[in-house]
């Protein structure tokens, strides 16, 4: 599991970093010209936050592999970490509408890529928490 542990640290670094290209790659500048500021400001602000507890799980997982593994304390954090990714994966399929995706090969390869990652990280941390 540590190995494992240690392939989802990387990952997650990666996967917040990449937050920072959101606004350009989704075009938010022209996207959110007719909402209003509290709207625009909640995106920028929870994205962030999202972005920053993301890289936090990474180092975590980076730092503290053996801790999550064999410790009383690191398998609850990895049992909430665990149920925080299922939650994730559910959402994947019931919070985004499948026209996103469907009929549109980058679009459905993204989908499924990360369909496949939210399970990944949902069984590791549900099964080192449980």
């Amino acid at each position: 599991m540590i190995l494992h542990l240690n392939i989802i640290g990387i990952i997650l670094i990666v996967l917040a970093l990449m937050h920072v290209i959101f606004p350009r790659y989704f075009n938010w500048k022209s996207e959110f010209q007719h909402i209003s500021l509290i709207n625009k400001e909640m995106m920028y602000v929870h994205t962030f936050f999202i972005a920053v507890m993301v890289l936090m799980m990474g180092i975590l997982c980076l730092s503290s592999a053996k801790e999550l593994v064999e410790t009383d304390l690191g398998q609850k954090i990895a049992l909430g970490i665990g149920v925080f990714w299922s939650l994730r994966l559910v959402i994947q399929f019931f919070g985004y509408s499948s026209e996103l995706w469907k009929n549109k090969p980058f679009e459905t390869f993204v989908h499924i890529i990360f369909s496949i990652l939210w399970t990944y990280l949902s069984f590791v941390f549900l099964k080192i928490g449980l």
